[in-house]
């Protein structure tokens, strides 16, 4: 195995960047890029990090590295690729950057974002620009934000609009990175130290105290309690493109006492693919004029379950398996069912009308 490291295009025919590539996430899609046979770039602000994750590979690779704040080095990170998937957070600091050169190269921009206002800022900021240039742009492409959303969408079928979506989380535990703590304060400090619901067709900040309830998941999981009103990005990404007036995420008491934790370890490898022994069910609830659908996922490791979304979504982006252009979220832009039949190898998920 040999790696290159260049700022030119030369090797970069159809390869992906991948930006974050050492971080927890992004060595997950470098290693699930690798898998699929799909060239790849990777990229980030340490040029010793960068090199050491190519030396431990077992295929080409190119590394560039590029700093958010160095608009020339992204375009030479980016020069000649096929897409980008950004996998560094915070994204407040670099979903702007990143989605700026992709829009410049002219190629698709895919983001791992779990956070709310930079998702929210995504979709209101960039989407004219994106528009314009006919650049695929899909913001939250992960576990939050993009699980949720392409469950809904196979809930939804035919229907356009709903009453009331409702998306909870039963995870066994949660492990956070240090970037998932990073992003957290980050986002904790956008907001005021206030929370963040989306209630009357609007997101609503506001400073109620959290409230627990008991949500019956499908079995094994049976009743837990939950925390009402955790809400993640699908409170951007559903009602982008859901007509509906309420979105509310739930999560397992559990795992938000794990997130809250200050000693709660990051996540330890169990197996050969580098997960972690934590289970998740994503249980999705959409009712419309009485009638309720349900949609359900089952999988393992929140940060490793991304990888295939988000590389399963470079993929369509670039065969042109799309069902619009512009910044649009996981069900808007792909074909929710046949998508989340793609990722059986991943996960299992059950649809229920």
């Amino acid at each position: 195995m040999s790696t290159k490291s260049t700022v030119g295009t030369t090797g970069a025919t159809g390869a992906v960047v991948v930006y974050g590539a050492t971080g927890h996430t992004g060595r997950f899609i470098v290693a699930e890029l690798r898998r699929r046979g799909i060239a790849t770039i990777v990229s980030g602000r340490s040029a010793d990090r960068l090199e050491a994750l190519a030396a431990e590979g077992a295929a080409d690779v190119l590394v560039r590295p590029a700093a958010v704040d160095d608009p020339a080095s992204l375009d030479r990170a980016l020069a000649g690729a096929a897409a980008v998937i950004n996998a560094a957070g915070p994204f407040a600091t670099t979903g702007g950057p990143v989605v700026e050169a992709a829009l410049r190269a002219g190629i698709p921009y895919v983001d791992v974002a779990a956070e709310i206002e930079a998702n929210a800022a995504m979709f209101a900021d960039r989407a004219e620009a994106a528009r314009k240039a006919e650049v695929p742009v899909v913001p939250a492409m992960a576990f939050y934000g993009g699980l949720g959303d392409l469950l809904v969408g196979a809930a939804m079928g035919e229907w356009t609009g709903a009453d009331e979506v409702h998306v909870a989380y039963g995870l066994s535990s949660w492990q956070p990175t240090e970037g998932t703590r990073v992003a957290g304060e980050v986002s904790h400090e956008r907001r005021g130290g206030r929370r963040v619901r989306f209630a009357d067709g609007a997101l609503q900040y506001h400073e109620d105290e959290p409230a627990e309830q008991e949500w019956l998941f499908p079995e094994p999981l049976g009743r837990r309690t939950v925390i009402a009103e955790f809400s993640m990005a699908d409170v951007v990404t559903v009602p982008s493109h859901v007509a509906v007036p309420l979105v509310r995420t739930y999560m397992a008491v559990e795992a938000a006492r794990d997130l809250a934790g200050a000693d709660t370890p990051a996540p330890e490898a169990v197996d050969e693919l580098g997960r972690s022994d934590q289970t998740f069910v994503v249980d999705v609830l959409v009712r419309a004029g009485g009638v309720r659908r349900r949609a359900t996922a089952r999988g393992r490791d929140i940060y490793a379950v991304t990888a295939p979304l988000a590389v399963e979504a470079v993929e369509r982006l670039l065969s042109g398996r799309t069902r619009t252009t512009g910044v649009a979220s996981a069900a808007a832009m792909f074909d929710a069912p046949d998508f989340l039949r793609a990722l059986a190898p991943y996960l299992s998920v059950d649809l229920s009308y």
